[in-house]
């Protein structure tokens, strides 16, 4: 059985803010946000995770120059991330650290070796293992589709 996982509270465009929204925190963006007095509650995110949004908070709007309506509070968690790892190292519950390890930018399985959400050098758990890779490797290496967790 899986333990819960620990929400954190966060602010998101009133549009984006639906149970089960999925996103990639990318940062602070824009020069706006250094002057909003709630910029720290929008952006105690770590960069370059996934996060999917588990509840809405409550009703209470703020104004926001970048999303376009307001931003309400939500509770987000950390959500799997679906890639591309080496055979070997697909055990279900075993931790990896994810490494990026192919150049090719051409090759058709490139979104999954390099999928957004993952930040390298850091260590997931392999959640599910969904199958081989839909596309054979072109540095023939025996690859598996999992569903990486966080740590």
């Amino acid at each position: 059985m899986a333990a819960k996982q620990k929400t954190k509270v966060t602010l998101v465009g009133v549009t984006l803010a639906k149970p089960g929204f999925e996103f990639v925190y990318e940062g602070c963006v824009c020069t706006e946000c250094e002057v909003c007095r709630v910029r720290k509650v929008c952006h105690n995110l770590q960069p370059g995770k996934k996060y999917r949004v588990a509840t809405v908070r409550s009703n209470t709007r703020h104004d926001c120059p970048i999303h376009h309506e307001a931003v309400v509070a939500v509770d987000v968690v950390e959500a799997p991330v679906v890639a591309l790892i080496n055979a070997d190292m697909a055990i279900v519950n075993s931790r990896i650290s994810y490494e990026f390890s192919c150049p090719r930018t051409g090759c058709r399985s490139y979104r999954l070796c390099y999928p957004d959400g993952i930040i390298e050098g850091e260590k997931y758990v392999v959640g599910e293992i969904l199958g081989n890779a839909p596309e054979p490797c072109e540095r023939g290496r025996p690859l598996k589709l999992v569903e990486l967790r966080p740590v």
